[in-house]
């Protein structure tokens, strides 16, 4: 179940009679338990019903008890001190009688407590209890999720009841039309309409109550909106709907088409108007309304929530700080107070991927309370704002999440107006609404972003495919910003997209941008197109821009490919978030792993660097400059190399058969093969892919080498197997495959044997775990094309891999598959910055690998998989953590004469060494101009 559902299942048990028997299981139920884990806790023998005070307790999750009335608090506290509360790990507990209800998360000891009528509208303090995280202003106000499933309820009504409006020529118009409805919602609660529930009591008193004219009510009221008060009487507006005021602005003009009601539509439409949508946040609202026109995405209706805190990680380094650092130092200076209050008045921010406008919406009202804050200082505390909401300005591919954008800064500006000026200021010159059209529906990447928010000067041309919001598509649009074009913040959170994962035509899009640039722009992701054209904006403009991305952009291959290119433009890296969860009201704890980048072409001697610890707690450094890998240091980019840049062996790949699986063999048929011909022993040997070294699986593989073909060939089943494997060489459509039937008796590709031993690493391991898998093999063992091989390395190489240092340096410039650590012998391991070693080093470091070994086989037969799953290293395997804390302080010490503080001191000191190693240099020159 989504946030949406639960509120409306919450809801509905709310309004029920109350049963006191079934409520504890309601209760569970409406948070999406299923009927079978409700019959086992139903079940008076062998249930899962843990508690021990006649209640309902489930495990790890709630203690629910139903009590005579009176006497609620006194079994919440009862609930609280119970044994089977603390015993089964319990993270609410909830008493009611039917007439009050309290109940309290055991976690934070925060507490609910309410008429038992009105508990539905703390759901969202429950919402742990279907696995979903939430977030402060979500508990604190649950409207937005409770309009938005009525809305999505009347929504999908009304196509059922018009299904003609369903066609991609008619859902535009259907959009358009929840619009309207929103902004009359909200317009009749907070007295814009000069009366309360002006709209809802309308249609109820003047349609039937068959809904049979409810669109031909609707349709007045919208065209009464939309006519001058001296045009109406000429109009012929009906007397009724002649009571509402002129609302222009573009909202109700261009046609009042509404669709048909069935008498559920019209139900669903009266119930919507009964909220108080005084307690709209449109930062909030908007992100979850877009769901509702959204066949794909409605099925998470609820989850697109990005918390506040979240967008301020983007505004605040971005702008917003050096604003109140501004104010701050301004103190009571009228002339420097007047001054910051004319430079915000110039400011623009822009989204360029700006969905339903909450990076937008977040950032007016920061400002607006900035401005109020000047102006009280000033003491002109009912001043008119000087920050025009054209001055945010937004690009979105989406039409209702344009229109919902739009409506969404409205709004905005009519709260900030209350809150700052008083209601009375507010209503005066809120309507009519102005005719703007400042949120552009249309493709990011292909628009010219100058052209929506030039340098300088007030005009604005819009290009031809954009849409004039609220009204109709006009040929050419003039958009004119009241003030001289001052900064410009670009800021927003654009679409990720793996380079899988996109369509040929974002591929084009990307093509478009950076085709001309690099060859190998096919493997960035999408959101490389956004910071490209940031930055190429910021060559003819004075601004800066910060986006939120997947933090791939800032690892692997993608840090040659791309950063270069934005670097030529003369930007730097101004402040970055490392990588952490982009959290929203997600269920499962779910969130993409972000990092936040911050660009500038300005010059500046501190960079900011913000990074998560382990705990969750935020640390903030200033840095004298941020690289591309979002490393405090020298701007330093990693690239391939063919052979090692320290002291190292030579790491080459595994071995490659490409034989349909004729050479490879599992135990029984090894076993069985060997019983029946015991002279093919020499020509069988240990097979070892990445599954077989970290989970000890075993395979063998055949090996036949060239001096041994003439005994080979005198085996029938070795004969059979070559024949086999020619021919399905033969059938394949790659040339270097079928080059190799010839050579059936052998892999196609053999990078290389050893005499005594190898070290191996796997290719793609899990990152759950402290440090890199390597394993040792004897000189017999065959290593697979899925792993890495050292041939006869020295061991001291394996403490090196083995170590915390070489984990961070390989997550960090080899880049992750999904999650997992994606090794590269290329770009890993050749690059692995490594001091001189002395001889004594290279001792010291031999006898850490064979001290892992040792402590790895004393924990025999546990696997690699066993031993390093990191819920389980310390506790149940200590002799290996403690080797390999030795591993570390023993080659930490050769780096710096100590232990590295954290994983951003060993990266710092690796990208400061790797620098030293190497003579690249990279170029800080100017592009030449660029469509933007």
């Amino acid at each position: 179940m989504n946030a949406v559902e639960i509120e409306e299942a919450v809801s509905r048990l709310a309004e029920a009679p109350f049963d006191s028997e079934e409520f504890p299981f309601a209760f569970l139920e409406a948070f999406g338990n299923k009927p079978t884990t409700l019959k086992r806790l139903k079940s008076k023998s062998g249930g899962s019903n843990q508690s021990d005070l006649g209640g309902l307790l489930q495990r790890n999750n709630i203690h629910v008890k139903v009590c005579p009335e009176g006497e609620v608090t006194n079994t919440l506290t009862a609930l609280r001190d119970s044994a089977a509360t603390a015993r089964y790990k319990v993270k609410f507990i909830l008493a009611t009688d039917g007439k009050s209800f309290e109940a309290e998360n055991l976690a934070d000891g925060e507490i609910v407590a309410c008429d038992y009528p009105d508990f539905h509208n703390h759901f969202g303090f429950f919402l742990p209890l279907a696995g979903i995280t939430t977030v402060k202003q979500i508990r604190e106000n649950a409207f937005d999720i409770k309009a938005t499933g009525r809305l999505n309820r009347l929504y999908v009504e009304l196509l059922k009841e018009n299904p003609e409006w369903d066609k991609a020529d008619r859902r535009e118009a259907l959009n358009h039309f929840m619009a309207r409805l929103i902004f009359c919602f909200f317009a009749e609660d907070t007295n814009i309409f000069h009366s309360n529930a002006l709209f809802t009591a309308t249609i109820e008193q003047m349609s039937a109550s068959d809904s049979s004219n409810t669109h031909e009510v609707l349709s007045e009221m919208f065209r009464a909106m939309c006519t001058p008060l001296k045009d109406r009487e000429a109009a012929k507006i009906r007397n009724w709907a002649d009571r509402f005021p002129y609302v222009n602005g573009g909202l109700f003009s261009g046609g009042v088409a509404v669709p048909r009601f069935s008498k559920i539509a019209r139900s669903y439409l009266l119930h919507v108007g009964n909220l108080d949508w005084t307690k709209i946040n449109p930062d909030i609202f908007g992100s979850m309304i877009q769901a509702v026109a959204d066949d794909e995405e409605r099925g998470a209706l609820g989850m697109h929530y990005t918390s506040v805190p979240n967008i301020l990680k983007v505004l605040n380094p971005l702008f917003l700080d050096g604003l109140r650092e501004q104010l701050e130092a301004a103190g009571d200076n009228a002339r420097k107070l007047l001054n910051l209050r004319q430079r915000m008045a110039r400011i623009r921010v822009f989204d360029p991927a700006c969905g339903s406008g909450n990076f937008l919406v977040i950032a007016y009202k920061e400002m607006r309370a900035i401005e109020a804050e000047i102006n009280r200082l000033r003491g002109e505390g009912d001043r008119k704002s000087e920050i025009p909401l054209t001055n945010f300005r937004g690009i979105e591919l989406r039409h209702f999440s344009c229109e919902i954008a739009r409506l969404a800064l409205i709004i905005a500006e009519y709260q900030c107006d209350v809150l700052y000026r008083g209601p009375k200021l507010a209503l005066a010159e809120f309507l009519p609404l102005k005719d703007d059209n400042w949120i552009t529906c249309g493709n990011a990447l292909r628009l010219d972003w100058l052209s929506l928010c030039p340098p300088t000067g007030t005009g604005v041309k819009v290009q031809r495919e954009d849409l004039d919001l609220f009204g109709e598509m006009r040929e050419v649009a003039e958009i004119d910003f009241e003030n001289e074009g001052g900064e410009t913040y670009i800021c927003g959170n654009p679409p990720y997209l793996g380079s899988k994962w996109q369509t040929d035509e974002q591929k084009a899009e990307l093509g478009a941008i950076l085709g001309d640039r690099t060859k190998s722009w096919k493997s960035l992701d999408y959101v490389a197109g956004w910071f490209m054209k940031a930055a190429d904006y910021g060559t003819q403009t004075n601004s800066a821009a910060a986006f939120v991305s997947t933090n791939s952009i800032c690892q692997g291959q993608q840090v040659p490919i791309l950063w270069p290119l934005i670097f030529e433009t003369g930007h730097e890296i101004a402040f970055a978030y490392t990588s952490f969860k982009w959290s929203n009201l997600a269920s499962n704890n779910a969130g993409v792993t972000v990092s936040i980048i911050g660009i500038t072409s300005e010059p500046g001697s501190t960079r900011r660097l913000f990074s998560l610890t382990e705990e969750g707690t935020l640390v903030e450094r200033s840095v004298e400059y941020i690289n591309a890998y979002l490393i405090g240091g020298s701007n330093s980019t990693v690239e391939q190399i063919r052979n090692p840049l320290s002291e190292l062996s030579p790491m080459l790949f595994g071995n490659m058969p490409r034989d349909d699986g004729n050479f490879i063999l599992n135990g029984d048929k090894r076993a069985t093969l060997l019983k029946n011909n015991p002279e093919l022993k020499r020509f069988i040997r240990p097979y070892l892919g990445s599954e077989e070294m970290i989970q000890g699986k075993r395979r063998w593989c055949i090996w036949i080498e060239d001096s041994d073909l003439a005994i080979a060939n005198e085996q029938p089943y070795l004969k059979e197997v070559q024949e086999k494997v020619k021919q399905f060489r033969l059938a394949s459509r790659a040339e270097s495959t079928r080059d190799f039937a010839s050579r059936s008796y052998r892999f196609v590709q053999i990078a290389g044997t050893a005499r005594n031993h190898s070290l191996v690493v796997a290719k793609v391991s899990s990152e759950r775990r402290y440090y890199i898998p390597i394993d040792l093999l004897d000189g017999n063992a065959i290593a697979s094309d899925l792993l890495f091989a050292l041939y006869d390395a020295p061991l001291w190489n394996m403490a090196l891999i083995a170590s915390r240092l070489h984990l961070v340096w390989i997550a960090t410039v080899c880049g992750k598959l999904e999650t997992r650590y994606r090794y590269s012998n290329t770009l890993g391991w050749n690059t692995f910055p490594v001091p001189t070693l002395t001889e004594q080093n290279k001792a010291d470091l031999t006898r850490c690998a064979e001290d892992i070994l040792l402590a790895r086989e004393h924990y025999f037969p546990a696997t690699i998989a066993d031993m390093y799953d990191r819920d389980r290293m310390d506790t149940e395997f200590p002799l290996v953590r403690e080797a390999h804390d030795r591993n570390d302080e023993i080659l930490e010490r050769i780096y710096i004469g100590r232990r590295f503080k954290n994983d951003t001191e060993r990266l710092e000191k690796l990208f400061e060494l790797y620098t030293k190693m190497t003579t690249q240099q990279t170029p800080q020159k100017k592009s030449a101009k660029r469509k933007i």
